[in-house]
């Protein structure tokens, strides 16, 4: 892949930023993202709420702050949805030079915003914080990566790591980046903590909303860099996430249409980092659901949802009316 930036700025003007949360239910969460990011030197915030039923729009209707842009669509559109209409919302209201986007259970640490604006900021299209949980562990789902299929020596290790169980490990930053005080060149990254320059989001476009939760970011993060972006890992810019450790919450994928997004969103996700090896990867990803049927009372239907995501994904379809979903896939 190609190290140079294509979108970036040559201005030396102080840069602009805009925050972008995404809300359900979580109110005491956000209400501490949403302090944090108003405490930094921020140009706006967008909060867009997803139909939450526990006060969080009213608690965002009384809020006075005129950098606050709250926005609240009529169905739960899903984090991708949300930041997607996030993402355009503060394009078109700010105009900024750079978005940030998180969860409302994550927020900025103190100073995280003004210490991104102080960084040599020159040849950069997008950037991953370093997330902590709140005990001050490093939080493993938002952990930054590498495309192993794109560079050859890191694609031999994580081949290895498969025969230990320890495959992650071979394409995702260890430990020591965090430690280390210096950015690093990186493929990927989740959507907590996530910064990209606002002419890199005109030229590749907004998150894929249809893929309504999980791998939207992954997805997102690749095409910047395979569009030819430059996307760095700052270990010195610090994200609190207040999170579960284990997002899916075990083996068993808990309501089960959360299962189709994962396996489809994520076939999706390795036709773009796999290429042309991505025919090798297909088969290891199908054995992997099948062994996860034994974790699903109901059999038959976990096999119907296995093929359904097998089919979308290797048509290219990335929507699904998630009603339909829910109701089908309880």
């Amino acid at each position: 892949m190609s190290d140079h930036q294509l979108f970036a700025s040559s201005s030396t003007a102080a840069s602009t930023l805009v925050a972008v949360i995404v809300s359900f239910n979580r109110l005491e969460h956000l209400k501490q993202g949403v302090a944090a990011v108003l405490d930094e030197p921020v140009a706006g915030l967008v909060v867009v709420d997803n139909g939450s039923t526990d006060g969080s729009r009213d608690w965002l209707a009384d809020q006075q702050d005129p950098r606050l842009h709250v926005l609240m669509p009529d169905r739960n559109l899903g984090g991708a949805g949300g930041f997607e209409l996030g993402f355009g919302e503060a394009l078109k209201v700010f105009d900024p030079d750079w978005l940030v986007c998180f969860d409302d259970d994550a927020r900025p640490a103190p100073g995280a915003l003004q210490c991104f604006l102080e960084q040599d900021l020159e040849g950069i299209d997008g950037a991953a914080a370093a997330v902590y949980y709140p005990n001050g562990d490093i939080c493993e789902m938002n952990r930054p990566s590498w495309n192993p299929f794109w560079h050859g020596r890191l694609l031999w290790r994580t081949a290895c790591g498969v025969m230990t169980g320890r495959s992650r490990e071979g394409f995702h930053l260890a430990d020591r980046h965090y430690r280390e005080n210096r950015r690093v060149e990186i493929d990927s990254s989740s959507f907590v903590g996530c910064f990209m320059r606002a002419n890199a989001v005109r030229q590749i476009g907004l998150p894929r909303g249809e893929l309504f939760i999980y791998g939207d970011d992954v997805i997102y993060t690749l095409s910047l860099r395979k569009s030819g972006g430059r996307h760095v890992f700052l270990p010195d810019v610090r994200f609190v996430h207040d999170c579960s450790a284990d997002l899916r919450g075990g083996a068993r994928i808990r309501p089960l249409w959360k299962a189709f997004y994962a396996y489809r969103n994520g076939l999706l996700m390795y036709r773009i980092a796999a290429g042309k090896w991505f025919p090798l990867v297909l088969p290891v990803k199908l054995f992997s659901w099948l062994l996860a049927v034994r974790h699903y009372p109901e059999k038959r239907r976990y096999l119907s949802l296995c093929w359904l995501a097998l089919s979308d994904a290797l048509r290219n379809r990335s929507y699904r009316a998630h009603d339909e979903l829910a109701r089908r896939y309880p």
